[in-house]
C-alpha cells in the first residue's frame, strides 16, 4: 500500500482519511529538511484535515534557533500548515495533482501564542474557507497538547511543476 489508499486501519473515529509519510510524500513535493509534517489525519476531502508534526531536537533549524534555548521558527510553522493544506488540495483533486506545486500568495493574521520546542507533538488544524480555480484560501490553527500554539489564514495556488520551468 502506497499509504494514499484508504482501509479500516487508515480512517478515524470521525470517519476522516489518514495518510502515513509515504502518501504525503507522494502528494506533495517536499523531503528533507524541508517536510514539516509526520503524517495527516482526520482528513475529511475539501474540507479540512490535521496535520502532525513531531518536533525533535534533531531538527536542523534548532542549531541555530537559538542555541542552547531552542524554538520553532514561527514561519515554520506557518509552512507545515501549507503542507498540511497542500495535502488536503490533493486528496480533494485526486491523485492526478499528486506531485504538483503549492505557492503560497499570502498570509494574514498570523499570531504566535507560544514557543514550540523540542517534544512538542503540534498538530496543524487546517478548514478550507474557499477555492477558485487553482487558488486557495485556509484557516489553519496549530495546537500542542490542545492549546493553541499558533493561527493564520493564508491562501496558495496550486500549479504545476512544469508551467514554472520557464
Amino acid at each position: 500500500m502506497d499509504g494514499t489508499q484508504p482501509d479500516p486501519a487508515s480512517t478515524t473515529p470521525t470517519g476522516g482519511k489518514t495518510i502515513d509519510i509515504a502518501g504525503i510524500m507522494h502528494a506533495i513535493p517536499h523531503r528533507f529538511p524541508f517536510l514539516l509534517i509526520d503524517r495527516v489525519t482526520d482528513l475529511h476531502p475539501d474540507r479540512s484535515a490535521i496535520g502532525v508534526k513531531n518536533v525533535s531536537i534533531n531538527e536542523h533549524f534548532f542549531d541555530g534557533h537559538f542555541p542552547g534555548h531552542p524554538v520553532m521558527p514561527g514561519v515554520l510553522i506557518i509552512e507545515a500548515m501549507a503542507q498540511t493544506a497542500a495535502v488536503l488540495v490533493v486528496e480533494t483533486l485526486g491523485p492526478d495533482e499528486a506531485g504538483k506545486v503549492v505557492y503560497f500568495m499570502s498570509v494574514e493574521g498570523a499570531k504566535f501564542r507560544r514557543p514550540v520546542v523540542p517534544g512538542d507533538s503540534l498538530r496543524i488544524h487546517v478548514e478550507k474557507q474557499r477555492n477558485r480555480g487553482p487558488v486557495w484560501r485556509f484557516a489553519g490553527v496549530a495546537k500542542v497538547d490542545g492549546v493553541t500554539v499558533a493561527e493564520a489564514v493564508f491562501a496558495a495556488m496550486i500549479t504545476d511543476r512544469k508551467a514554472e520551468a520557464r
